[in-house]
């Protein structure tokens, strides 16, 4: 291979001309976006990971948690912004490594892009699995353990394979598919109604919740350090790494550029406003969480649904006819549909997100070209969502939640420190390139925003792999986590080897032949 392919970048020109010739359909405005991020963003952070991290590392502190995580994706979410209003188009972070390092990191960020969106999406879809079926529980309709649960499972410490299948799972990820390839906009409709409702009943929650409250459970609001990352300032720091995961939905914002109807003023809009809007509901919810729960209490898989059943509220029991109970807390079941509905929104914005880098890679001729086409009635990569949403399907059936997790990480810590160093080379390269968006305080903004992501996200990594033999307990220590939480699980390691290798192979015999940058169709010389 030559290394002048390899390092070949992109312009700016080449960038903004792809935009201006764009095939997708722009109808995304300003509330749309923000709606999109939104939507990705509450889920599982808001329903799953706020009991745990409050229980096991910072207790009513967490609140500091999040204004720490929520600083740190601050940080690169105004890198976005201004990359995302200098070059508008949907490849995202794959994009702006093609203009600042080339293809190689171009194609490497796309493809671990890929398998992040990919495998979050099957994660949410198994979590999505347990309110559908607790849901469908309520009105009678129980579905049996071998259709809710995946094919791989943990017995004893040990992956062993069952006869059962995830089918909840995978009507949910063939929904959310059939769905984006009729449109974006009918996908942003129904993605604006879910994101209503998941935020009213947060709403509820905070309003309903407040009133129940007992200020001794907030006593002592920082509970002292008892060691390790338990709780005090190390329990903060680990529990701000921990709930960094539940803000990087706002990333998939910035995919959508190539859609939105003036994506230099309305990505900046839509990523801070929703990074906004989500901080500020993420901290109050936590407030009356603990509030109305001692927070050692909250280790739970659905730590807001156990804080409602401890409200105690005769008035919102009723008479039930379904699943054979006589009553039923209509307050609890309202947090249920709510976590439905909200990790339902955040299945179709995964998906979407990453059906358009995939659209972008195939424009680029990385990946087959048959995924760079648009269906000529509905006006979107309906054979690549449709590829994907299969693959996603396949993942949440097989998968166990724990493998899935694990696979998460690496694609974006790696996607979010390229962009904040996309800005610092364009900065330096570019100084004359209009910026409809700049960076606040540059270059400071870009360099933390490295350093936050690489410190809450790389850590675990740079853990296992130096931190053996060498004083593994003080370095984790940095981190704010002892070291056995880092052990790498083989099947993850496994898994991502093989894909990475997979990656390797469709580059080498495909992509670095048929790339458009290096491989520009020849022109046409008129005959004579």
């Amino acid at each position: 291979m030559a290394d002048g392919q390899l390092f070949a970048r992109k312009s700016v020109a080449h960038v903004q001309a792809e935009f201006n010739q764009g095939e997708l359909k722009r109808t995304l405005g300003p509330l749309n976006l923000v709606s999109l991020g939104v939507g990705c963003i509450i889920g599982a952070g808001i329903f799953v990971i706020t009991g745990t991290a409050a229980a096991n590392f910072a207790g009513p502190a967490l609140v500091f948690s999040f204004i720490v995580a929520g600083l740190a994706c601050a940080f690169a979410a105004l890198c976005y912004a201004e990359l995302a209003s200098t070059m508008p188009v949907p490849g995202s972070a794959y994009t702006y490594a093609y203009v600042t390092l080339g293809e190689v990191f171009a194609w490497t960020m796309g493809w671990l892009l890929l398998l992040e969106y990919g495998v979050a999406a099957s994660t949410v879809a198994a979590g999505w699995t347990g309110y559908a079926s607790s849901l469908l529980a309520d009105f009678g309709i129980n579905i049996p353990e071998a259709l809710r649960s995946s094919t791989m499972q943990y017995v004893d410490g040990a992956l062993q394979t069952t006869s059962h299948v995830n089918l909840v799972g995978v009507v949910g990820i063939l929904a959310v598919t059939a769905l984006l390839v009729v449109g974006v906009h009918e996908s942003a409709q129904v993605n604006n109604v879910i994101v209503v409702i998941k935020v009213a009943v947060l709403l509820a929650f905070i309003a309903v919740g407040a009133l129940y409250i007992n200020p001794e459970n907030w006593a002592p609001f920082v509970p002292p350090h008892e060691g390790g990352d338990k709780y005090g300032i190390p329990g903060i720091l680990r529990a701000a790494s921990l709930v960094f995961f539940a803000y990087v939905g706002f990333e998939a914002v910035s995919t959508a550029a190539g859609e939105a109807r003036n994506p230099q003023r309305d990505i900046p809009f839509g990523i801070l406003g929703a990074l906004a809007i989500v901080t500020v509901l993420y901290i109050i919810t936590t407030l009356v969480l603990t509030g109305v729960v001692p927070f050692r209490e909250l280790a739970v898989p659905e730590p807001i649904a156990l804080a409602v059943d401890r409200m105690n509220m005769p008035w919102a029991t009723i008479p039930w006819p379904f699943a054979g109970a006589d009553s039923i807390n209509i307050f609890s079941l309202l947090i249920k549909f709510g976590a439905f509905t909200g990790l339902s929104s955040v299945m179709l914005v995964l998906c979407y997100a990453q059906t358009r880098i995939f659209y972008q890679m195939a424009k680029d001729g990385l990946v087959l070209r048959l995924f760079s086409h648009i269906n000529p009635t509905f006006r979107t990569p309906a054979a690549g969502t449709i590829l994907l949403g299969v693959i996603i399907a396949f993942g949440a059936a097989v998968l166990p939640l724990s493998v899935l997790g694990d696979l998460v990480s690496l694609g974006t810590a790696l996607a979010f420190a390229i962009v904040c160093i996309s800005v610092i080379y364009l900065r330096q390269n570019n100084p004359d390139l209009a910026r409809p968006f700049k960076v606040p305080f540059y270059p400071l903004t870009p360099i933390l925003g490295v350093v936050f992501c690489v410190l809450f996200m790389m850590g675990p990594i740079v853990l296992d792999i130096v931190g053996k033999g060498i004083g593994v307990d003080l370095i984790g220590s940095l981190f704010g986590a002892p070291a056995e939480d880092f052990k790498r699980d083989p099947v993850s390691l496994y898994i991502l080897g093989g894909y990475i290798l997979v990656g390797i192979l469709i580059y080498a015999f495909y992509g670095y032949k048929n790339s458009k940058i290096s491989h520009p169709a020849p022109s046409v010389t008129p005959a004579e």
